[in-house]
């Protein structure tokens, strides 16, 4: 699929959704940029949990409209980033939706994300069309 087509998916509503994908793997990082690139989504990134807090913490309430966390990386961890986000006194920020996207998929890693606040659970690799009809699903209650 080329940078110029339109998917059916750009055009269900992602075009102009910016997301925040958290991933410390750089190829990780690359091909799932791409994909949601490709279905119409902005995308920044960062590389660690801490990162992301920080920047979600400097954004306006709706700049992000939902994040990507994966759960293992270095500095802080995706449960700890996602319940840092979820403790910020600015509620427009604390309620973004964050959906775990991580190797982890055993019943007590979802279970653990969702005690994190973490709304959905996908794992890696990516299960393209699961991706995004999540995502779409995730966008739709906001």
């Amino acid at each position: 699929m080329s940078a110029g087509n339109r998917t059916p998916e750009s055009e269900a509503g992602f075009s102009g959704k910016r997301l925040l994908l958290v991933e410390d793997n750089a190829v990780n990082m690359q091909i799932a940029q791409l994909i949601l690139n490709e279905a119409g989504f902005t995308v920044e990134t960062a590389e660690n949990g801490q990162l992301a807090v920080d920047m979600v913490s400097a954004s306006e309430p709706g700049y992000y409209n939902a994040i990507l966390m994966d759960i293992q990386m270095p500095v802080m961890d995706g449960y700890a980033a996602t319940r840092a986000i979820r403790a910020l006194h600015r509620r427009e920020l604390a309620e973004i939706p964050i959906v775990a996207l991580t190797a982890n998929v055993f019943r007590e890693d979802v279970e653990a994300g969702k005690a994190a606040g973490m709304v959905a659970h996908l794992g890696k690799p990516v299960d393209v069309p699961k991706l995004l009809a999540t995502l779409r699903g995730v966008l739709s209650r906001r």
